[in-house]
Parts: structure tokens; sequence; C-alpha cells
């Protein structure tokens, strides 16, 4: 397997390049650009930037305007990586000022491109889908499958988020074959992956073993780019493509496969290896330990799962600005480890940092679309006025050619006295044209503040979508910690009373009905009074706590096998309790008992 320093020889032989003393300045500032790029595919973001302004400062110097524009497309996609926001727009907005006041296609291309990225950092995906429409128009006229690919790449990760499973394939595929003729093979091997995902969804649909065997194929072509050229694939990208290659093994494989197992095991370790120097790798290697550390709970080796999970969580605890998706998934993890092998004080404590996680992820999330929001007001609110300006400089253009006119008038009007009505007609039809104009700007101006009203509603409307969130997290959260606590006070009272600890009794004890529900209940009801109180006006039979308890769960859009793990009985008892409650509320066969329980949660107080 190449190691890190393997690939910097494409960085080295750039460098080396832009030292040759009979460089063109036009080549030097291609040269720049290029190693700009290799620096944002290593994840050397310092690097990326410092190079990159000296590209654009080179460029603009020797008036090589369409080199200018790429080298700030890639500090705008540095920036939109480690969420630089404000920086961001800065470069994106540079980039299509020089490319529209040079107006070639290529520079207009890459500034549409620019755009894409501005756009999916702020999480827009229909002005991501335009603007990526947009630089393809552009690209009509070139010949550059370097950027066609990247541009088919963007469509495809939206598509993808879309579940659009036909634009899918059309675009994982296009990126491939544009990737192909560029012979950029770290875009091949995005496109790769893009495919694997592609055959992942077709598989979903039709069950065809056909399908799950390419979803292995483009993975193992993705991931057999690296060694065949070497430097010419980022790590970063080479990792995921080990990762995915693993986490194929591990979900569509048995446990008793002890082939797919090794493999599984394997390509882990490889994305862990090829990581292990790398900048801001801690997710991938976390990624890669959790693989490892489910291989070991399949084996039943406890002990080792737990090794895995605590070397994830220090890695993940080293991050600067850590990935809290991946890092609150290792300390479930290890919450889960610890309760099966009965260390209830470990897992309590883990517990509690996944809620001290989730409202750190929260406020960063938070924060991050408050930023996003801003940046995007911004740029409407530019936008705007950049059309304002235009309409203005219309009227002055306007307006120039009224006075020229008034003048020529009154020198007509001098020496034919005759025609002088005519011309203070054509004036005031004028004047009338300026007026109307000016009621324009007023209007624009109105549709500004009304834009600006619209935008304050959306905060708002957000705000209230991310406390009924809070309030379902809340719900969850009671709970789970009503149904440990119950598991922990049943320990409790048989230590005190001098029995002993018949694990396989507390067991079969967990399947049965917590007869303190009422305690929960009390507080979910803090949270929304009016639940449980509409749930039993509606019932035409008495619900019993059991009831209730499932009803929760329903409301928190929990599936069958979720309650069937939180209540510890079979999924035949949840569906028999499913059909039971349905009786009870008088809900005929074709009700939708999820339906029935989201809409009465969402009755007024």
């Amino acid at each position: 397997m190449l190691n890190a320093s393997a690939q910097s020889v494409l960085s080295d032989s750039l460098k080396t390049a832009l030292n040759v003393p009979s460089i063109t300045p036009e080549e030097k500032a291609r040269l720049l650009t290029r190693l700009s790029e290799v620096y944002r595919l290593n994840k050397d973001d310092e690097a990326g930037i410092r190079t990159g302004k000296e590209s654009v400062r080179f460029a603009l110097k020797n008036r090589n305007y369409t080199e200018a524009v790429k080298a700030q497309v890639v500090l705008t996609n540095i920036y939109a990586l480690t969420q630089q926001f404000a920086a961001m727009k800065t470069a994106s907005d540079s980039a299509m000022v020089i490319a529209r006041q040079h107006n070639t296609p290529e520079a207009m291309a890459y500034a549409w491109y620019g755009r894409v990225l501005f756009y999916k950092a702020l999480s827009n995906a229909d002005e991501v889908v335009k603007h990526c429409q947009l630089g393809l128009k552009a690209l009509e006229k070139l010949n550059d499958p370097y950027l066609s690919a990247k541009i088919y790449y963007q469509l495809y990760a939206v598509n993808s988020g879309w579940n659009n499973v036909a634009k899918v394939n059309l675009y994982a595929r296009k990126s491939m074959e544009n990737a192909l003729k560029a012979e950029d093979y770290n875009a091949l091997s995005n496109a790769y992956t893009g495919l694997s995902v592609a055959y992942e969804y077709n598989y979903a649909a039709s069950k065809k073993a056909a399908d799950l065997d390419s979803v292995l194929f483009y993975l193992n072509r993705s991931e057999a780019l690296y060694q065949q050229h070497p430097g010419r694939v980022a790590d970063h990208t080479y990792a995921i493509a080990c990762i995915n290659t693993a986490n194929y093994y591990l979900k569509y494989f048995p446990e008793s496969d002890q082939p797919a197992k090794n493999n599984g095991i394997l390509y882990a370790n490889k994305a862990r290896k090829v990581m292990e120097h790398s900048l801001r790798n801690q997710s991938i290697i976390a990624n890669g330990l959790g693989i490892l550390s489910e291989y070991a709970r399949r084996e039943g080796d406890l002990g080792l799962m737990e090794t895995y999970l605590l070397q994830a969580y220090e890695i993940m605890k080293t991050e600067k600005d850590p990935t809290y998706h991946t890092l609150i998934n290792v300390v479930q993890a290890l919450a889960d480890a610890y309760e099966k092998k009965g260390e209830y004080a470990k897992a309590l404590s883990f517990q509690k940092q996944i809620t001290e996680y989730n409202n750190k992820s929260f406020d960063k999330t938070q924060a991050t679309n408050a930023q996003k929001l801003e940046i995007q007001y911004d740029t409407e609110k530019k936008n705007n006025e950049m059309l304002v300006l235009r309409e203005r400089e219309s009227s002055r253009h306007l307006q120039s050619v009224l006075y020229g006119c008034i003048a020529l008038a009154s020198l007509v009007g001098l020496i034919f006295l005759f025609r002088s009505y005519h011309f203070k007609l054509r004036y005031s039809l004028q004047l009338e044209k300026q007026l109307q104009l000016e009621k324009q700007e007023s209007d624009m101006q109105v549709k500004l503040e009304k834009e600006a009203q619209a935008r304050l509603i959306a905060e708002q409307r957000l705000m209230e979508a991310e406390q009924q969130q809070l309030k379902k997290e809340v719900m969850a959260n009671v709970l789970q910690l009503d149904h440990k606590n119950q598991m922990l006070q049943d320990i409790k009272t048989q230590l005190n009373g001098g029995e002993p600890i018949n694990m396989q009794k507390i067991l079969r004890s967990e399947s049965m009905l917590d007869l303190n529900f009422e305690q929960a209940k009390l507080q979910i009801q803090q949270v929304h009074p009016d639940f449980f109180q509409l749930l039993t006006e509606r019932s035409q039979q008495k619900l019993t706590p059991l009831d209730l308890r499932f009803c929760a769960c329903l409301h928190l859009n929990m599936d069958t096998r979720q309650i069937a793990q939180l209540m510890h009985v079979e999924a035949k008892s949840v569906r028999m309790s499913r059909y039971r409650i349905k009786q009870k509320l008088g809900l005929s066969k074709e009700d939708d008992l999820n339906a029935f329980i989201q809409q009465l949660s969402r009755q007024p107080s």
C-alpha cells in the first residue's frame, strides 16, 4: 500500500516545474492553480489558500483572467469545506466579477462552477442544480471534460440526496465518462464510488444479484486507481472507497461468511493505514474502527469491541472541530457495549456524554445555519442591488438621451419656431417615462423590504421546527432514561434484599411493563401537555400504560424494529399491539395509526 509520501509526488513535481527558469507566465499561473487544487485534495487547507491567493495575484498581474477565475474557484472550494462562509462568498463573487468583465466561455463556466460550490455549502440544492446547468451550457462551446466531470458529479450528489435513482445513475455515469477523457483519476475514483451508490439504489429496488455485484465491481475499480496511478488519487478519496467496500461486506454478507469478514476487516484496516499521516483524518479512521468493532461484536469478543470503540473515541476527541454525528455514534456504541457487559456506571456516563454532544451538535448546527442564512440573504440582497443598479444605469442612459433630445429640441426650436409645440409634447412624453422609471425603482425598494420580511418569517419557522425537534428529542430521552432507571432499580432492590443477581431473570423482567410509567408520562406531558389527554379522550376503550407507551413511541416516529428493541418484545407483538390500539381508538383496518398519532400530536394545545 502507498503511504502519504507517495501522494506528494504530484505536488513535488509541480513545485519543480514552477522553478524552471524558462517557464512562461501562462504556464506558471496554471501550475500555481493546479498546486492549490492538489493541496485541497490533500486537506492541506493553509497551503491551498496561500498558493491559491498567489495564483490569483500572479494571473491578474499578467492579465490571465481565466486562470484568475480558476484560482478563485479553488479558493471558494477550500473555504466552503472549512466553513469560512464570508471568505467563500468573497472568492465566489470575485470569480464571477472577473468572468463577467472578460466574458469568455471558459471563464464563465468556471465562475458558474464556483457558484455551484457556494450554494452547495449553503445547502441550497435548487440553486446548485440551476448553476450546474448554467455551467454545462457555457461548456457547450468548449471541450473541457475536467470541469464537466466535476459538474456532473455535483448533479449526482444532489440527486442522491433527493433519492432520484434515474438521475443518480445518469449523472454518475456522465461524471465517469468525462473523468476518463480528462484522465483525472481522483475525479474518476469519485465517479466509480458514485456508480457503486447508484447500483446500490438499483439493488434496493430490483433485488437482482447483478446489481449487487456491480456495487462491488465499481468499488474495486475506485480502490484500484490508487495503486495504478500513484499520487494521482487523494488519500481521502482512496480511504472513502475502502470504507465503502468494508461496509459492503459488513452489510450484504451473513455473519457466517468468513471470507467476507476477512475482506471487510482488510479494507477497514486499509482505510486506517492510509490515513495515519493525512490531515483531517479522524472521521475516516473512526469509521474504520467502528467497522472492526462490529465484527468483534459479531464474534462475541466484547473486550476487543470495547478496545476499538475507545480508540475511535480518543481519535475523535483530537479533532479540532469534531464531526458530531460520528462522535455521537461512537459514544452510543460504547454506552451500549458497557450496558451489555453489565458495567452500568460507565454506560450511564457515556449516555450523559451523548446528551452533551447532542447539545453541542445542535449549537454548532444552529450557528452554521445562522451564518448560511446571513450569507444567502446578503447574496440575494446584492443580486437585487445589482438588478437595481442595472436599471438605474439604464435610467441614466435614458436621461442622457432625453437631455440630448431636449437640447436638440431647443436648438431646432430656435430655428423652427413653428414646430415648438411638437417638441414640447415629445419632452412631456419622455418626462412621463422618467417618472415611470422612478416609480419602478420605488417598487423595487418595496420588493426588497418584503423579501427581508419573508426572510424573518423563514427564520422564525426554522426556529419553530428546531423547537419541535427538541421536544421530540426530550420525549425520546425521557423514555430511554425511564427504561434504564427501571432496570437499575430492579438490580438495586435485589442487592438490598441480599438476593443473588440472576441476569437471565433481569432480562426476562425487562420485557414486562414498567409499572412506574405514570411518572414518565407526567414528564412527557410537561413537553406536550395535551398529547395523552387527547389520546385518552379519543379512545373508545381504556388505554393501558403499555398502550400509552406504544403511542408515545409512534409519536417519536419509531419503526417496528425500534419499538420491539425498546420494549424487549418480538416484532409480532408490536404488530398485535398496533392492531389492538386501532380497535380501542375506533379506527378501521384502512386507517393509518401512525398518521392518526401524528395528526393528534399536531392539534393545538
